[in-house]
C-alpha cells in the first residue's frame, strides 16, 4: 500500500523546508555558522564584489524575514568572525576566511543535495520552482501589506 501524495499546501512546504534546512544546519555546526549567517555570507559570496552594508541588510530582511536591527547584528557577528570585513563606511567585503567558510560548507553540502533531489525529473523541478516562486511572491506580498 503507498501513502498518497499530498496536496501542495502550508505544511509540506514547511516540511520539505524544514528537512532541508536540518541537513544544512548540521553542515553549519560543524563550522561554528549559523543559518543566518550563512544567508548573509552567501549575499556577499555571489556577489563578488564589496556590497553596500544597506543592501545586503535588506536582501538578509528580506530573505529571513527579520528586522534590520537583527540583520545588521548578524553582519556585525561575521565581521567579529573575520569572515567579512567593512571596505570604507558603507561598503562590506568578504575576506579570505569567508571565501573559504562559503566554499567549503557549500562544498559539503553539495553532495547531500544532489541524493535528496536525485531522480526527481527535471520538468517537476522546473514545475516545483515556479510554484514555490509563485507563492514566495504572493505570500511576500501579503507580509508587506501587515500592519507593523
Amino acid at each position: 500500500m503507498t501513502t498518497p501524495t499530498p496536496p501542495l499546501n502550508p505544511r509540506v512546504i514547511a516540511l520539505a523546508h524544514y528537512a532541508s534546512r536540518a541537513l544544512l544546519e548540521n553542515v553549519l555546526d560543524r563550522h561554528g555558522v549559523t543559518f543566518q549567517q550563512s544567508v548573509t555570507l552567501r549575499v556577499v559570496a555571489v556577489a563578488g564584489e564589496p556590497v553596500e552594508r544597506e543592501h545586503l541588510v535588506g536582501g538578509v530582511v528580506g530573505a529571513l524575514k527579520i528586522d534590520a536591527a537583527d540583520a545588521h547584528s548578524v553582519v556585525d557577528e561575521l565581521v567579529t568572525a573575520g569572515a567579512l570585513a567593512a571596505q570604507g563606511p558603507s561598503l562590506v567585503r568578504i575576506t579570505d576566511a569567508g571565501r573559504e567558510l562559503y566554499e567549503r560548507t557549500s562544498a559539503e553540502t553539495a553532495p547531500v543535495t544532489a541524493r535528496v533531489y536525485a531522480g526527481i525529473p527535471a520538468e517537476d523541478l522546473a514545475v516545483a520552482g515556479r510554484v514555490l516562486s509563485l507563492i514566495t511572491e504572493r505570500a511576500d506580498a501579503e507580509f508587506a501589506a501587515l500592519p507593523r
